[in-house]
């Protein structure tokens, strides 16, 4: 405990000075020197906070107890207990915590570190969760404000200099392959499971290109992970608890493997194009079925949450408050915060892996290589 405390403390003393930093460390340009920035596009494993902006259900928010617990000691937004990916990626690259864009004291100060765009609920089709969250789309629309904000002080030869040298993190997709099993979707009614996957990867394609157009050369993806057997999908059949939820493993499968073509094309196509990817789906599976051998008691029950597993998302009382919820002793015990979502132990892992790890597990480049890298 002492220990946990003790790292805690050091965290906000480092994001406090990093925070300062990023007001004062500043040319004539208003530009901090040479710091690469972070800009995050996604769902809920990258949502910083996005969702606690906008006019939604409280299941798609997580500004609520024991959101957070850990590291912040107050819900933040983040669907986890404590810190997400991008915020330990940020921490490897010395950046300060990469925001929620719509948090209302963001400014040009903080946009040239980077900012996250990413929505719990987004996917990369608009008609999915339609109202509820911030699309792809729309976070590239966000993103292009940004970008006008940032011209106006900085002029377009420093705001191309801060997108040039900038990682553009990417995950999504997930959403889109599971919403179809829980409310009518006419695209994926209309079409084959091969072709709405191709969708799925062409809008976020599109978006990828266009960043491109901006001035974006280095981009960071995970794949699909094993989300067919997060505690909340091993109890969709009530007959076989336990279970992972096939008819969304199927799509998951085809994601991955039409994804990385995608990128091999882009990067044969574009010119100084460079791209890190992730395989989450294979370093999330090995700790659901291996948990004790990362760290964890528990791989596939839930620390927060109820029913079987704790695989009913409860945690909290997000669905109302006549539904309770159990919460373990130790959440460093579970790889599983509540019935969807990682610890923050996890996601510590995980982002080691992104950030240092060899090509079999990020390539062709990871992270840090991406950072490091100067492009003319």
């Amino acid at each position: 405990m002492k220990n946990s405390r003790l790292v805690s403390i050091i965290f906000f003393v480092y994001a406090t000075i990093s925070s300062i930093g990023s007001i004062n460390c500043r040319d004539n340009n208003n530009l901090v020197t040479n710091q690469a920035a972070l800009f995050v596009f996604g769902d809920s494993l990258f949502d910083a906070g996005n969702n606690n902006y906008i006019d939604t259900v409280s299941s798609f928010r997580s500004n609520i107890w024991p959101y957070g617990q850990t590291t912040f000691k107050q819900p933040t937004g983040r669907i986890s207990d404590g810190r997400l990916i991008p915020d330990f990626i940020a921490e490897n690259a010395w950046l300060p915590l990469i925001p929620p864009n719509l948090q209302p004291s963001n400014g040009n100060n903080q946009f040239i570190y980077g900012v996250t765009f990413a929505s719990a609920g987004a996917g990369a089709l608009v008609g999915t969760l339609p109202g509820m969250v911030i699309t792809l789309g729309t976070q590239l629309n966000n993103f292009k404000n940004v970008e006008k904000s940032l011209r106006s002080e900085l002029g377009n030869a420093v705001t191309k200099r801060v997108f040039s040298r900038a990682v553009y993190l990417f995950h999504i997709g997930g959403n889109d392959y599971f919403y179809p099993f829980s409310a009518n979707s006419s695209t994926f009614q209309s079409n084959s499971k091969e072709k709405f996957v191709d969708f799925v990867i062409g809008n976020t394609t599109s978006v990828i290109e266009e960043l491109y157009k901006m001035g974006g050369r280095k981009f960071g993806f995970l794949n699909m992970g094993p989300y067919d057997c997060a505690p909340n999908s091993l109890i969709r059949d009530r007959t076989k608890i336990g279970s992972c939820f096939k008819p969304a493993a199927e799509l998951i499968h085809m994601h991955n493997k039409k994804f990385p073509e995608v990128l091999r094309r882009l990067q044969s196509e574009l010119s100084g194009f460079r791209y890190a990817l992730h395989d989450y789906h294979t370093s999330l599976s090995e700790r659901i079925n291996n948990p004790l051998k990362y760290g964890f008691k528990e791989g596939k029950k839930a620390c927060c949450g109820s029913g079987p597993l704790r695989g009913i998302n409860t945690c909290g009382n997000r669905i109302g408050p006549s539904q309770s919820y159990e919460l373990c002793e130790n959440v460093t015990d579970y790889l599983f915060f509540d019935s969807s979502y990682l610890t923050e132990k996890a996601h510590r892992q995980i982002a080691e892996l992104i950030w240092s790890g060899q090509p079999n597990v990020t390539g062709p480049y990871n992270l840090k290589a991406l950072f490091e890298l100067q492009l003319t």
